[in-house]
């Protein structure tokens, strides 16, 4: 039975902030039951509040909630110091004693799954702190370094006159955060963790570029110049004012920020070498197992998902080959076919040539909207768009998808480098099938939208799955193959195997790099482009993610299909995964057991 004031003393909203409704009928066959599920709502409600109070970035990202304390969260950046970290684990313990303290068994079944991604996800907060030491606060995928414009650039409203000012108030906090990822970096490395050599060397290239221009041309400027012009109502000289106190807080404040992170970064460069993998940190094997738990929330090994790769490999390649015969290409290794083709379809590194590619994704993604239609009959109601990253980001950055918040504010965000190896045609419809639709975006926004569960799944406020969350992208991806959607275009499906190609390479240099002590360079010669090798690199494990859920997501649909025969229908099928949001693989196994249960009643 639920410890009542212990609940309570977690489930008491913020000032501002409104229950969410859980979309689950309460259950009504006892006392007990409707008892059960109105504390397991208060403490999904509550406690979720408390949880995005606490993460201002978080609450932004999601316009959480609504209102005066929203207006305050917007003001605020997330902290990156040590008592902030500690601050949030010792929450996640509270949490923790709060779910443990439901009477499940009352629960109906919705609630249950709630209760066992909501107890998972804050035990993987406290299990995750363990490592945190072995985390790199300062590189050129994630850090602070990239997070904290990103924060500004993409994330923070620009609608209001309100905005205008908060975005004023959270640009003067970046020099603070920063330098607090600063002191961390410092702190790691005269404990004798530090980045491989070329890790420091791609993140002060990209840190120098962020500081190069005028401060009037960097992206925190830009930004506030060019959005907010559009807001309506201002006062006049409001926005001209505010875009002159962007550029001094740049110049005067965020530059040398910036440039005492680029100092500390040059003290290690001499201390560091080029060793790539986790192995060579104290712990680092644990925390590799770890991280595979985490991405693929599975129990499978290195070991295992090495071979799972080469098996995965050796088949993909086969199928390229034969099409590429087709093509009349058959010299060479399927890499190098493949690099021709790319070469071959390339874009012209110029401004017509970028304002190319993007047109080309904007029309993918409204054919593939009209494709899928015949899959899906749940759609997002919030559009997704795609636009090009700032330019500092260009050399490292991966394509990414940005869901949109809760009140529908912001559309979904595609967003795309523009680096020369990436200005092709040749998979360009692949990656439009995997960020927008039917792939990312089609799940995150419509979990956003999924007022069906409870609020900390909607937004993802404890974490997420990746093997969920890619894995569905990847599954996006096959299904268009499946359906013809490139037929008649056997470069377009070329493109779509060598998506297929790089993710089950990735599963092999990711346990190889920090299993089997590869060097970057074995890693580039099996095939993986470097901007890539040294994103899995700084974050060990998230490669393996995407393939192992694409697989075990084609294995949940064949199993389905096998059990219902006539019953079965792809599109219901299709909607159970979608509404049950970004859940680990094993509790997506079983909302699907339950629905082939009830399919077959």
């Amino acid at each position: 039975m639920l410890a009542c004031s212990l609940l309570l003393a977690l489930a008491l909203p913020c000032a501002g902030a409104t229950t969410p409704a859980t979309g689950v009928t309460p259950g009504t066959g006892s006392t007990m039951g409707e008892t059960a599920n109105q504390a397991a709502d208060a403490l999904f409600a509550g406690f979720t509040d408390r949880w995005m109070a606490a993460d201002p970035n978080a609450a932004t990202a999601s316009n959480y909630f609504s209102g005066p304390q929203q207006a305050l969260l917007d003001r605020q950046i997330t902290g990156r110091d040590a008592a902030s970290r500690h601050a949030r684990v010792a929450l996640a313990r509270e949490g923790l004693q709060a779910v443990q303290a439901l009477d499940r068994a009352a629960l109906d079944e919705g609630r249950q799954l709630s209760v066992q991604l909501m107890q998972q996800q804050l035990q993987q907060v406290v299990d995750s702190a363990r490592h945190e030491h072995l985390r790199f606060p300062l590189q050129q995928m994630s850090g602070a370094n990239v997070s904290l414009p990103n924060l500004l650039t993409v994330i923070h409203p620009l609608a209001s006159a309100d905005n205008l000012d908060s975005y004023l108030a959270r640009l003067a906090l970046l020099p603070v955060h920063m330098d607090q990822a600063t002191a961390q970096a410092r702190a790691m490395a005269d404990n004798g963790v530090l980045p491989p050599d070329f890790i420091i060397d791609a993140t002060l290239a990209q840190m120098q570029q962020f500081i190069a221009p005028a401060a009037g041309d960097n992206p925190l400027v830009t930004t506030l110049a060019e959005r907010g012009a559009r807001i309506d109502g201002l006062a006049q000289g409001q926005h001209a004012a505010a875009v002159e106190t962007a550029t001094a807080l740049v110049r005067d404040a965020v530059y040398p920020a910036w440039q005492r992170a680029i100092a500390e970064l040059q003290r290690q460069r001499p201390l560091s070498n080029s060793d790539a993998g986790v192995w060579r940190l104290e712990g680092g094997a644990d925390y590799y197992a770890a991280q595979l738990k985490n991405f693929t929330s599975t129990t499978l090994i290195a070991e295992e998902i090495h071979a799972i790769g080469l098996r995965e490999v050796e088949t993909i390649q086969a199928q390229m080959d034969r099409l590429l015969r087709q093509l009349g290409r058959s010299e060479g290794s399927v890499n190098a076919r493949i690099a021709q083709l790319k070469q071959d379809l390339a874009y012209p590194d110029t401004d017509a040539g970028h304002a190319a590619i993007m047109a080309d994704i904007n029309r993918y993604m409204a054919d593939a909207d009209s494709r899928a239609a015949r899959f899906f009959d749940l759609l997002p109601r919030t559009p997704v768009v795609a636009q090009p990253y700032p330019r500092y980001r260009w050399a490292a950055a991966a394509a990414s998808y940005t869901p949109p918040p809760l009140d529908g504010s912001r559309p979904g965000v595609f967003q795309m480098p523009l680096r020369p190896e990436r200005l092709t045609n040749f998979g360009l419809r692949t990656l439009t099938y995997h960020e927008a639709v039917p792939g990312h975006h089609y799940q995150l926004a419509l979990a956003v939208e999924n007022r069906q569960i409870p609020r900390f799944r909607q937004v993802r406020a404890f974490g997420g799955t990746a093997a969920f969350s890619e894995g569905w992208a990847l599954y996006a991806e096959q299904l268009a193959a499946d359906d013809g959607w490139y037929e008649g275009d056997v470069e377009g499906l070329l493109g779509q195997l060598d998506a297929a190609l790089f993710r089950a390479r990735r599963l092999v240099v990711d346990t190889g790099l920090h299993a089997k002590r590869w060097t970057r360079q074995q890693a580039i010669d099996y095939g993986i482009p470097p901007s890539e090798v040294d994103r899995y690199v700084v974050n060990p494990g998230q490669a393996t993610a995407y393939m192992i859920g694409k697989l075990e997501i084609i294995r949940l649909r064949d199993k389905a299909e096998a059990a219902l025969g006539s019953k079965f229908d792809l599109r219901q099928f299709h909607n159970v995964v979608l509404t049950t949001g970004v859940v680990p693989l094993p509790l997506l196994e079983q909302r699907i057991d339950a629905w082939i249960a009830q399919a077959q009643s």
